[in-house]
C-alpha cells in the first residue's frame, strides 16, 4: 500500500441530463483509494449544499478529507460538460471557484511531507492563490507526479515548463505531448522521439503518454513499455485518463513491473470509458477478466 496526496480541483461535472462529482485530481485519488492505497485530498469547496455533498461523497470513499478547506467567499467548483457523438468531452470551467483559492497550511504541508507521492495537475495553477500553494508544496514532496490537463485558456507555457522541471513523473495525452514538445522547440514528428525529447529537456526519468483507444507508452528508467489498447464501445471518456493514471501510479508505487503496470492501467481506463461517469466501481476480478478473458 502506498501513501499518496492529490492536490487540485474538486467540482461538479454538469452534463445535459445530470451532474456528477468530478475533478481530475479527485478522480485520480478515488481510483488510488479504490485500489487499496492511503490517499489524502487537498482542495477547497464553497459553503453550502454543493460543497457539503462533495465532502460527504469523498468521506464515503475513505479518502482523507482533513486537507479540504471550506471557503465562505467562493462557490464550489462547477464544469459544464458537453459530449460529442463519439463520447469525447469538452468543458466550460467556471471561474473563480473555491479550488482556485487553496491556502497553504501546516496540515497540508505535513500531508505532502509524509506521503510517498504528490499528484497535481496544470488546471489548478490557473489562479495565483492555488498556484503559489502548489509551488510551495512541490518543494516538500518526495516524488512529484504532474498530470497535464490542458484546458484553454487556463495555462501558460511558463507554468507548464516550471511544473515539468519540478516533476519526477509526467503524464500527457498524445495531443498534449505534441503541443508541449512544439512549445519546447522540438522538430521531431514521432511520438517516441518527442517523448524522449521532453524527458531529456526536463531531466524526467518517468514519462507516460496515453493514446486514447490505442493504449499508452511509458518511459520508465530509460526503457519504453507499450500497451496497444483494448477494443471497447466508448460510452464517455470523462475520467478515463484519470483512472488510468491512478491505476498506473498504484501499480508502480507498489513495485509492480512497468509492463504489467501499463497493461493494468490501460485496462482500467478502457473499463471506465465503456461506463457512464468518471468513477465507476471496478473490482479486481473484473480487471483480471478484461485483460485475460480465457
Amino acid at each position: 500500500m502506498a501513501k499518496v496526496t492529490c492536490f487540485g480541483e474538486v467540482l461538479w461535472d454538469v452534463f445535459p441530463t445530470h451532474k456528477k462529482i468530478g475533478g481530475a485530481p479527485l478522480n485520480v485519488a478515488n481510483r488510488l483509494q479504490a485500489l487499496g492505497n492511503d490517499v489524502t485530498m487537498i482542495s477547497a469547496i464553497g459553503k453550502g449544499k454543493n460543497g457539503a455533498e462533495i465532502l460527504d461523497f469523498i468521506k464515503t470513499t475513505g479518502i482523507n478529507t482533513s486537507c479540504i478547506q471550506v471557503h465562505n467567499e467562493y462557490k464550489t467548483g462547477k464544469v459544464k460538460v458537453m459530449l460529442n457523438d463519439k463520447g469525447s468531452a469538452s468543458y466550460d470551467i467556471k471561474y473563480p471557484r473555491a479550488w482556485d483559492k487553496i491556502r497553504l497550511t501546516e496540515i497540508n504541508k505535513n500531508a505532502v511531507k509524509n506521503t510517498d507521492a504528490f499528484v497535481f495537475g496544470s488546471l489548478v495553477a490557473r489562479d495565483d492563490s492555488s498556484r503559489s500553494t502548489l509551488y510551495a508544496l512541490i518543494e516538500l514532496s518526495n516524488y512529484k507526479i504532474f498530470d497535464l490537463n490542458l484546458r484553454t485558456p487556463y495555462y501558460t507555457k511558463e507554468v507548464l515548463f516550471h511544473l515539468m522541471d519540478k516533476a519526477d513523473f509526467i503524464k500527457f495525452n498524445d495531443d498534449e505531448l505534441f503541443e508541449v514538445s512544439k512549445y519546447m522547440g522540438s522538430k521531431y514528428h514521432s511520438l517516441e522521439q518527442n517523448l524522449m525529447y521532453i524527458a531529456e529537456k526536463t531531466h524526467t526519468k518517468h514519462v507516460c503518454v496515453t493514446k486514447g483507444s490505442h493504449g499508452a507508452v511509458l518511459l520508465y528508467n530509460d526503457k519504453l513499455y507499450y500497451n496497444s489498447g483494448y477494443l471497447i464501445k466508448v460510452i464517455d471518456t470523462v475520467g478515463a485518463g484519470d483512472s488510468f493514471l491512478g491505476s498506473l501510479i498504484s501499480q508502480l508505487l507498489n513495485n509492480v513491473n512497468p509492463q504489467d503496470a501499463v497493461d493494468f492501467a490501460c485496462a482500467v481506463g478502457a473499463l471506465v470509458a465503456q461506463s457512464e461517469g468518471a468513477k465507476p466501481k471496478i473490482s479486481s476480478s473484473e480487471i483480471d477478466a478484461f485483460i485475460n478473458p480465457y
